[in-house]
């Protein structure tokens, strides 16, 4: 196993080659850095460098393996929505670089978002993932997961089975008990998804940690969501589970008042979106756990203690009732 992602973007020979490659950006855009660059934040996943510069702030993102697609896919949104995601000012796929203009303070940093500052988010996301639903092959081609509910019983099969094989002390084995009741769940699983097949509303891009705070509201601009790196192609309805779990833990807003601005973009009712909404119930948590246990794979022994429950945790969401 080659070095944990945090330790390289922590050590000093990495910063210099991203800050070098920095540098080249700005060089061919006419630029000049005028301060220190930092590094406010490392995670497994991904670390963040700020650059001052004469034209304004920008931020630079590098990514962990499993999450390098996101600069090819945040370029490719772009492209197809450009009223709803910036164009980055620079990427290197190859490396899962990325560099975005700073869009000020993000809607959930700027007040404690209202319900009408969801409603308008669940409405942009809803719009979003109509007019991609038709560019499958330019967003799976970027680097996307592709986890379509066709997909997912045989990504439950194999999330299992690794997880049931990982020592007893790790913070996702799945214990003998616990197999046995996931496993016991598998027909559910695979019924939830054919439904999602033949459900009203496609698979599409989903974001993957939709909240304010993933988003920027300019004054006369709109919505300009940002951070793909949770992103997956899987069944529309499954982009509502961060918001759901967000709303219903951290506010007293009703979700009930809240989702129609995600229905009348898609031009179904709320009860129609009700069987869908129970289905993905079984599938977006094991698509969540692909996600997180892809991401620690190159995570130090401190970060696994500290975040390697959470791939069990959403797993195991398939159990509740």
């Amino acid at each position: 196993m080659g070095r944990p992602f945090s330790e390289h973007v922590a050590s000093d020979e990495w910063r210099r080659v991203a800050e070098d490659w920095i540098g080249e950006q700005l060089a061919s855009c006419g630029r000049v850095l005028t301060g220190e660059i930092t590094q406010p934040r490392v995670r497994p996943w991904s670390t963040q460098l700020v650059v001052p510069t004469d034209q304004g702030t920008l931020w630079f993102k590098a990514n962990c393996a499993s999450m390098a697609f996101e600069p090819l896919l945040h370029a490719e949104l772009a492209r197809i929505v450009p009223d709803a995601v910036d164009a980055p000012f620079a990427i290197d796929a190859e490396r899962g670089w990325i560099v975005t203009a700073d869009r000020g303070t993000t809607l959930g940093d700027s007040h404690e978002p209202t319900a009408e500052d969801w409603r308008m988010l669940l409405a942009e996301t809803a719009r979003i993932q109509r007019v991609v639903a038709d560019h499958r092959q330019e967003l799976i081609a970027t680097g996307l997961p592709d986890c379509s509910p066709i997909t997912v019983p045989e990504r439950f099969d194999r999330i299992v089975h690794t997880f049931a094989g990982l020592p007893a002390h790790h913070p996702s084995h799945v214990s003998p008990d616990v197999e046995v009741e996931l496993r016991a769940k598998r027909d559910a699983i695979a019924d939830a998804a054919q439904l999602l097949v033949e459900g009203s509303l496609p698979a599409t891009w989903q974001h993957g940690d939709l909240h304010p705070w993933n988003v920027f509201a300019p004054a006369g601009a709109g919505l300009r969501i940002f951070d793909f790196g949770d992103g997956q192609w899987s069944h529309a309805v499954e982009v509502l589970s961060v918001p759901y779990g967000w709303i219903e833990a951290r506010t007293e807003l009703a979700w009930g008042d809240l989702v129609d601005a995600y229905t009348d973009v898609w031009g179904i009712t709320v009860s129609e979106l009700s069987g869908q909404w129970s289905a993905t119930a079984l599938t977006q948590p094991v698509n969540r756990a692909l996600t997180w246990w892809a991401c620690l794979a190159g995570a130090t022994a401190a970060e696994w203690k500290e975040w390697g429950d959470a791939p069990l945790y959403h797993l195991k969401r398939v159990l509740e009732p």
